[in-house]
Order: structure tokens, then sequence, then C-alpha cells
């Protein structure tokens, strides 16, 4: 359960994200409205995916346009899986954010599949990465789609940039 699966867990809607069990089906830019007061974008995973490494470069190029010169973002969430170690492409998109000047926020995913100790373990890691990171937002966070685990609190980081709601 990645990127579609969390859309779906966050929103409440089970089918809102086309989720799949294989990695990479996201293909291209995925736009959600939410009430009118936040938008949200599913993007290709820049990471393990079953695709051609030029497709992977394509799909790279879409995100990289896209995030590049948007005012309005205020922020990007990376997600990272908790069952694996960083990767290469994790610190390099991470260095990538931070010269962009777009703030992000980690959020570590599929927590149900790790054991506490090494979760916690994760989490360190984790916040230890985020702190040596200029753009990264302070606070990590850890989601289950599976349980719900961490949703309530990455609704909440999420609504704090929400629009006002309209009279």
């Amino acid at each position: 359960m990645g990127k579609s699966s969390l859309v779906n867990a966050l929103t409440g809607h089970r089918a809102l994200a086309r989720a799949s069990n294989t990695p990479g089906r996201t293909k291209q830019l995925n736009f959600f409205n939410l009430d009118d007061r936040l938008g949200m974008v599913d993007m290709p995973g820049y990471g393990y995916a079953q695709a051609a490494k030029a497709v992977k470069r394509d799909w790279q190029g879409l995100m990289f346009d896209f995030l590049r010169g948007r005012p309005t973002l205020r922020r990007v969430v990376l997600l990272l899986d908790a069952r694996i170690p960083f990767k290469d492409s994790d610190h390099a998109v991470m260095k990538l954010l931070d010269r962009a000047a777009v703030t992000y926020q980690l959020v570590l995913t599929k927590a149900d599949a790790v054991k506490p100790a090494g979760l916690a373990t994760k989490l360190g890691l984790t916040e230890a990465v985020a702190r040596r990171h200029a753009a990264a937002y302070p606070f990590v966070l850890v989601t289950s789609s599976e349980t719900g685990a961490g949703m309530a609190e990455l609704r909440a980081s999420l609504g704090e940039l929400a629009l006002p709601a309209r009279a």
C-alpha cells in the first residue's frame, strides 16, 4: 500500500485514488480538490517502480517541472516506506527540494508492517535526516493506510495549510 492508498485513507474515500499492488502504477499527475480549500496532487514515485529507466526519468522530469516555481505550493509530503532503508533517490530528492526552497514533510508509511522497536529506530533516523535539510518540515509523521494509524495527525498537519472556509 503506497501513495494512492495513503490518499484514500487520508480522504476517507476507498477508491478516490486508484491503488495497485504493483509499485509505480501512478504515471501522471492526479489532482484532487479537497472542499475548495486544499489541493492535493498524487505524483509518480521517484524511487522503486517496475518501469524502464527512461520512463522513470520522464516521470521525474514531469514531477520536477510541476514543483518548480509554484508560489501556491505550501508543502510537499515525501512518503518513505518505513520497512526499507533510505535510498540514494530519497536523499537526491530531498537535496533537490532544499535547493528549490520547497518545504517538505517526511512521512513514514506502512508502519503496521514494522515491529515497534524497528519503527522507533526508523523514526529516529528519519528525524535526524530531516534536521540536516533546510527545507524539511521539522515533524516526521508515522502512518499506516492499512490500520489508519497517523491519519488524524497527517490530516491535521495538512489542514493547517488549507484556505479558510468560505462564508
